[in-house]
């Protein structure tokens, strides 16, 4: 018996493009449409990749009785109320990193993917990089002996960089280090301790909301006796 293929829209067309080739290699994946707010870079992109359905209104997308999911791609702010709207209209959700910016949002999340039995993913993408797989098979098999402590970083220097960095806080966007700490070890976060250290430029404060330009957090990881540390920064560190 056959095994059914999924149509995909694709919401963002820069970062998106990335995937196009992945999908298209994929033996259960077929790309249905793409979306994206500039109509000459989706006609472009479109044209590249040989996608048919083309769509600047999200709307659209999600009223798309053959679209079975999303892949969401846009600016962070975003991803939350997108997610959630395609939930809402049926639609499985696969959507790049951070999966909200409060925790109000990832709770409206969850419980959407509870009651409809929809699928969810946030596409952290560094737990399936070359990297970290060759890595994890070192520990399941034993050679890396027993982890006794995880830490990891993210370090950015955003200066010239476009606007919207300027309004980011660090750790809204930790997932690149979070994920591969706590999936190595196949855990959860029982609790986080956060700190800051530093203080960034009035600019990046105003902007932003945050004072401290690096910022630090301890995860207690759930049924172990492992900690892991993490920290990010964006500004004011070079």
């Amino acid at each position: 018996m056959a095994q059914r293929t999924f149509k995909v829209a694709v919401i963002g067309m820069g970062f998106g493009s990335e995937f196009i080739p992945i999908y298209k290699a994929h033996p259960l994946a077929t790309i249905h449409a793409a979306c994206r707010r500039h109509e000459a870079e989706l006609h472009k992109a479109c044209d590249e990749f040989g996608i048919e359905k083309r769509y600047t209104e999200y709307e659209d997308v999600l009223a798309d009785p053959a679209v079975d999911y999303v892949h969401i791609n846009t600016p962070i702010e975003d991803h939350a109320w997108m997610s959630i709207e395609a939930l809402k209209a049926g639609k499985h959700v696969m959507s790049t990193v951070p999966m909200a910016r409060t925790i109000e949002e990832c709770e409206q999340i969850c419980q959407l993917v509870a009651d409809t039995g929809l699928k969810y993913m946030m596409a952290e993408t560094v737990v399936y990089s070359r990297e970290f797989l060759f890595v994890k098979e070192l520990y399941e098999s034993g050679e890396l002996g027993k982890i006794q402590y995880l830490a990891a970083s993210h370090p950015q220097d955003m200066d010239g960089w476009p606007e919207y960095w300027q309004r980011m806080v660090p750790m809204h966007y930790a997932t690149h280090v979070v994920s591969p700490c706590l999936g190595l070890v196949n855990g959860y976060a029982d609790y986080v301790s956060c700190f800051g250290s530093g203080t960034v430029r009035d600019e990046i404060r105003r902007t932003a909301g945050y004072g401290a330009s690096v910022q630090t957090c301890h995860i207690k990881v759930a049924d172990s006796d492992l900690t892991a540390h993490i920290w990010r920064f964006l500004f004011d560190t070079a």
